[in-house]
């Protein structure tokens, strides 16, 4: 599926409350662009996998829909985000006003203006080494105990100021909870993110 410069596919978007991470818990303008090549088995939007399946909007659309809401934190998602070049979109958001935050596996080259990166790394593709240094965040989805081991692989090689989660994957959390929650009382350098959105039954 071929898509013109200043088009994106877009799944969906949504104006919602960020539920992970850092910026747990701010108003934010959602753009959930379609296209992945990661395949998590236990991604929970996996509708967004096939960008064909998804419409083609403008980034003069996608900015006039983020605008209908009072918030001006634009958080770009997927799929996996940087499967397209995101220099015109971020442009246009920061143009209209927005702070920009991008969630990615960092597996494929990066674009876009940022002002804050979320790396969630993953087995199934692994990020490119240059992405693993701008990461602001570094988000690691806990599916069984040898992901900590995994997790730690990665805080080595993000920056000194990076903050540093662990997230308990949603089908699994009532059991893999606890053990983050015991793994980050033995290392705390790391901290819970638990999804908040799906708690308060949000988007």
């Amino acid at each position: 599926m071929e898509i013109q410069p200043q088009q994106y596919p877009v799944m969906e978007m949504f104006y919602s409350l960020q539920g992970e991470g850092y910026h747990q818990g701010k108003a934010a303008f959602f753009i959930r662009l379609a296209g992945c090549d990661v395949g998590c088995v236990w991604c929970d939007v996996k509708d967004s996998w096939d960008a064909s399946k998804h419409p083609v909007l403008s980034i003069e659309t996608i900015v006039n829909s983020a605008l209908a809401h009072p918030g001006r934190l634009a958080i770009v998602t997927g799929g996996e985000p940087l499967l397209h070049n995101l220099d015109p979109l971020t442009t246009a958001l920061k143009a209209a006003g927005f702070e920009t935050n991008i969630e990615t596996s960092g597996s494929s080259s990066m674009s876009g203006q940022w002002d804050w990166v979320c790396l969630s790394p993953k087995k199934f593709k692994a990020p490119l080494p240059e992405n693993v240094s701008l990461a602001s965040e570094l988000k690691v989805v806990v599916f069984n105990n040898s992901d900590f081991e995994w997790a730690e692989t990665y805080a080595k090689q993000v920056g000194a100021n990076c903050k540093l989660y662990l997230q308990p994957e949603w089908d699994k959390q009532a059991q893999i909870t606890p053990l983050v929650i015991e793994y980050v009382k033995a290392n705390p350098k790391w901290e819970l993110s638990a999804q908040l959105h799906k708690y308060i039954q949000v988007p």
